[in-house]
């Protein structure tokens, strides 16, 4: 695995569509935000020949990283694929963001591969949403490694870095986490740092010397291999214990030597099967333009030891109707279903849908069905259509080369699918399918916009449409009671994002106002009103008087209308007109401009012309009443409080408690969960959770997770609703 002898392959590197399932894998990398994941995929992509130097193709454009919201931003954030080829098998790369307002672009990745790459920094270590991540992957026993960078800092260690993916990767059987190489230093420079120059194999003890900046073989000088040996026996130990020869240890606890070959067949099955997670050590050369230390070995870890997507089950797939249907594992015969695992859009080709491919095989400017459910709730309508399809290509950094087909299990471009969104299935026209959604994440952050100018207002409803339909983690709102267009986002940076697309993009320039929840009115007391419409401007007048009551009612309760009217005093016809106009002026407020809910309003008197009188004047006469009703008495703010359920760790919940309570949060209780976590419930006034994902986030290092549900109105404080009356006048 990796220890063979590779020479450069040139264009061989190049990868374009797979001929059969087994000759793919699909490998995403998953690591924090500056651990190297990027800078790896382009040695990786330098080593197996498909750039000319670091990061370069051949119109000179980078291979991961090369949206320009990237570049500006210095970091990732989209999901990238990059295709290479070794050994005459095809890697799908999916390089993901590692900040955490981009987490759907990494679920979206986790989605589309058979196995996970761990990328760790030495200088930095693991952080705790890496090992959530980490966990879940466990969950659905997705085969992982971890390749340690950023060997070439200071105070980096190897050695101490397998230690702590050991105890925090581990769990219970820290040996499922070991070395396949030892790093080798060179001597030491004027800062008494020793630069990593090479690796020798624990299985083969055979050296690998990247100094000269080709990888090198050689056979060690008999005094190293001393110090190898307590690392190469527990490895050995750690592989028989996955072996599937049950005699295997018997043989290797009775002193007979182990084949090479034997043990090095038995790993790849371990970690194909989930059951070994070996670590590497990976650091790409600083120029650019020579092999990076370790991406041979990664390289043959990642075609001999990773599985191919006939190893992967396919997810829940039904009829368009709900009805299951079996289909066989990644079969290029079977039935047509592939998934848009990400959706962009190119100025000059349109919208381009990057898919997986788990049944069938899909040709260019094939007719396919296309379906979107059960995401209206992030502004997503359900959709059943067939389009045709335009190119298939193999995208390389901008640049996208053509292909006839693609096959089961293998990813690829798709262009001009109109109303393809990501998160859709693909399927034959004739036998349309749906494939169950991946768990997406619910953004919670609200940005509240509006268009800058009238040209940007004409834009703004496609350029926010073609937004959610990339991105299924952000949600769009139209709040009907604060008249708000909101897009909810995942944090800051991700509406920093999305800004910049509308922008730069779309061509719409919004400005981010304050975000207003929905507040609601009612009577603090009972009150009484008399409303009296009567206009004589010649020809028939209006006339309408009535006289009404209005008291409070418990929460929930909403409008109620009595009508206790004796004698005729306002005509019988005219009695659903004063309800009408009293609904009408409770839903614009009485107060503050905000709806009045959970009053009795009581009609027991009033007068009518037999000329003048009209549904329209009955309907003036009962909002006037309401409004000097509310000119008497007490009318207070009630606000929306939500349930929150915060999933933090142990070590987190004392300083997540008391921010709560600062928030005039009211908890509900705690309950222990698994790996070390508390599960809180709180009550807490919306109007003091509207950031609550970035503070959450900070409080916890990003390790904590919570929701939260609409539950009811209560009144506001005297003094917050105060100081919210101020804010409305003020603005």
């Amino acid at each position: 695995m990796g220890d063979k002898a590779h020479t450069h392959p040139g264009a061989a590197g190049r990868a374009q569509a797979a001929d059969h399932p087994t000759s793919v894998r699909n490998v995403v990398l998953v690591g924090h935000s500056g651990s190297g994941k990027t800078t790896l995929v382009e040695a990786l992509a330098l080593t197996a020949g498909a750039v000319n130097r670091a990061g370069r193709v051949e119109d000179g454009g980078t291979v991961s990283d090369y949206d320009d919201i990237e570049h500006r931003q210095q970091r990732s954030v989209q999901l990238s694929l990059v295709p290479l080829e070794w050994d005459g098998i095809k890697i799908n790369l999916l390089d993901t963001p590692g900040y955490a307002d981009f987490v759907g672009e990494l679920r979206a990745g986790l989605r589309a591969a058979d196995a996970a790459l761990f990328v760790v920094s030495a200088s930095d270590g693991v952080d705790g949403p890496t090992r959530m991540v980490w966990d879940e992957c466990a969950a659905v026993g997705m085969p992982r490694a971890i390749v340690v960078t950023h060997l070439e800092a200071a105070r980096a260690d190897f050695t101490e870095m397998t230690r702590v993916c050991a105890r925090t990767f581990g769990g219970d059987d820290p040996d499922a986490v070991l070395p396949l190489y030892l790093p080798l230093h060179g001597p030491e420079g004027p800062d008494g740092h020793a630069p990593v120059t090479g690796l020798i194999g624990l299985l083969t003890q055979k050296l690998f010397d990247y100094s000269s900046g080709e990888r090198e073989e050689y056979e060690p000088d008999p005094d190293r291999l001393p110090l190898i040996e307590e690392a190469r026996n527990r490895l050995i130990e750690g592989i028989i214990a996955e072996s599937e020869d049950e005699t295997l240890m018997d043989r290797y606890l009775g002193g007979e030597p182990c084949d090479v070959k034997t043990l090095i067949e038995d790993l790849e099955k371990a970690v194909a099967r989930g059951g070994f997670f070996p670590v590497l050590a990976a650091s790409p050369a600083a120029d650019g333009t020579r092999q990076g230390l370790g991406t041979v070995e990664l390289l043959g870890l990642i075609t001999g030891g990773f599985p191919t997507p006939l190893e992967h089950g396919t997810p829940r797939v039904t009829t368009v109707d709900g009805t299951p249907r079996e289909l066989n594992p990644c079969d290029p015969d079977a039935p047509l279903v592939a998934e848009v695992v990400k959706t962009s859009s190119d100025p000059y080709v349109g919208r381009i849908s990057l898919i997986r491919l788990f049944s069938g095989t899909l040709r260019a400017d094939q007719t396919v069905h296309v379906s979107g459910h059960g995401l209206t709730d992030r502004g997503h309508e359900d959709h059943d259509v067939d389009e045709r399809i335009g190119a298939l290509s193999t995208p390389f950094g901008k640049q996208q080369r053509p292909v006839s087909h693609v096959i089961a299990g293998d990813l690829a471009c798709v262009a001009k699918l109109g109303r393809a969104e990501t998160g859709d299935t693909l399927s034959a026209k004739d036998d349309p399918l749906l494939m169950e959604p991946w768990e997406m994440p619910d953004p919670l952050l609200p940005l509240a916009i509006q268009a800058h100018s009238k040209p940007d207002e004409d834009k703004l409803s496609q350029g926010l449409a073609r937004l959610v339909a990339e991105d299924p983690t952000m949600r769009l709102e139209h709040n009907q009671d604060t008249h708000q267009v909101v897009l909810w986002c995942l944090g800051e940076a991700h509406a920093d994002v999305a800004l910049e697309r509308l922008r730069s993009r779309y061509g719409v320039q919004v400005d981010v106002v304050a975000h207003r929840v929905p507040l609601r009115e009612t009577f603090g007391g009972k009150a009484s009103g008399r409303g009296r419409h009567v206009k004589q401007s010649g020809g028939h007048g209006q006339f309408a008087i009535c006289e009404i009551d209005v008291e409070p009612l418990p929460g929930g309760s909403g409008i109620e209308f009595v009508d206790k009217v004796v004698g005729g005093a306002v005509p019988r016809q005219f009695i659903p007109s004063v309800e009408k106009g009293v609904r009408a002026q409770a839903a614009k407020g009485v107060a503050a401009g905000h709806p009045l809910i959970d009053v009795r309003v009581t009609l027991r008197d009033g007068k009518a012309h037999s000329v003048d009188s009209s549904d329209a004047a009955f309907q003036t006469a009962g909002a006037l009443a309401l409004r000097e009703a509310a000119a008497d008495a007490p009318i207070n703010l009630l606000e929306p409080v939500a349930e929150v359920d915060v999933l933090i760790g142990d070590d987190y919940v004392g300083p997540v408690m008391s921010d709560l309570s600062g928030r005039r949060g009211r908890v509900l209780g705690t309950e222990q969960s698994a790996g070390g976590r508390t599960l809180i419930r709180a009550e807490v006034p919306e109007i003091e959770i509207g950031r609550y994902s970035v503070d959450l986030r900070a409080l916890s290092h990003g390790t904590a997770r919570f929701s939260r549900r609409y539950v009811r109105h209560e009144p506001m404080p005297a003094q917050v609703a105060e100081r919210v009356r101020e804010e409305a006048v003020s603005a």
